[in-house]
């Protein structure tokens, strides 16, 4: 029997680097920025009721780079306004970066940083057991879904910490992606129990709609060039396939079949489209907004 796959997401060094190569090849951040400097702005206009100090919790903050754009966004909302910065970070290597951009950028003192090493689901627990009772206007859950056991009860906690006015906002690839096709053919070869990394806006949002849960869903164009995917031995296509399917090594350790499967999938049109000899592939993204329970 075939040694199982590995996780991308238990070698941190491999996932950081088949992340950044991800970023330079794709127009995630791009797209990113569009929705918080084009939308994001009115989502955040309603919140915080008129209090002249905010809350907010970033949940995989990564290395803060998008974070920050949606605190400038914020604070450009919500003029004279201090902030209570919740960061979650479970990687040692991303937080050491976004600590080292907060102290290179002038005019932050009015944001304070709370730097939390650790899962959402860590956080969650060091929450509860410190009966904590402070609540948050503005919550961010940046494609970190993939990586927490129950996608549902961690929304569900998040959710249950906004104040009034407060705004829950999910980034995940949209069920109409690539991503969407790729995972609903190989689930059970490239989807892990203990960690629910196969997950999409679609799955998020059926789930909030069969508990009546009340959200605002938008869906941002994306794309990112895999073409060197399909070069046999090509050490950057290497680290492309290990993102795109969450495996460590996926093109050596992955059986002969699953590989050859996965590759011609890619390449369908259902996942990506030929442009000038590339193999642009759909990273669409879908984003969902939840309002605060009470």
């Amino acid at each position: 029997m075939a040694a199982p796959l590995k996780s991308l997401v238990t070698d941190d060094k491999r996932y950081q680097q088949s992340f950044q190569l991800f970023l330079e090849r794709s127009s995630e951040h791009q797209c990113m920025r569009e929705f918080i400097h084009n939308i994001l702005p009115d989502i955040l206009s309603s919140i915080g009721d008129g209090k002249s100090h905010l809350g907010v919790i970033g949940v995989g903050s990564g290395d803060g780079e998008i974070d920050l754009e949606m605190l400038s966004e914020l604070c450009l909302k919500h003029p004279g306004v201090t902030v209570d910065n919740e960061v979650v970070e479970p990687s040692s290597q991303q937080l050491h970066s976004y600590r080292v951009m907060v102290a290179q950028i002038s005019g932050l003192d009015h944001i304070t940083f709370n730097w939390n090493k650790m899962t959402a689901s860590e956080f969650e627990e060091h929450w509860k057991e410190k009966k904590m009772t402070k609540k948050a206007d503005f919550v961010h859950m940046i494609q970190m879904l993939y990586y927490v056991k129950d996608p549902g009860a961690t929304i569900s906690f998040f959710q249950s910490l906004l104040d009034k006015n407060g705004k829950l906002i999910i980034i995940l690839v949209s069920g109409e992606s690539g991503w969407g096709k790729l995972w609903r053919t190989y689930r059970n070869q490239l989807c892990y129990s203990e960690i629910s990394q196969c997950v999409t806006t679609a799955d998020i949002k059926s789930s909030l709609d069969s508990q009546g849960i009340s959200y605002k869903s938008y869906e941002l164009p994306s794309q990112m060039d895999i073409t060197e995917c399909f070069t046999e031995g090509d050490e950057k296509g290497e680290l492309l396939l290990d993102f795109l399917t969450e495996v460590v090594d996926f093109s050596n350790s992955a059986s002969p079949e699953l590989k050859a499967g996965v590759l011609e999938l890619l390449r369908h049109p259902d996942c990506s489209v030929g442009s000038n000899g590339r193999v642009i592939f759909n990273n669409n993204l879908g984003v969902i907004v939840l309002d605060s329970l009470s």
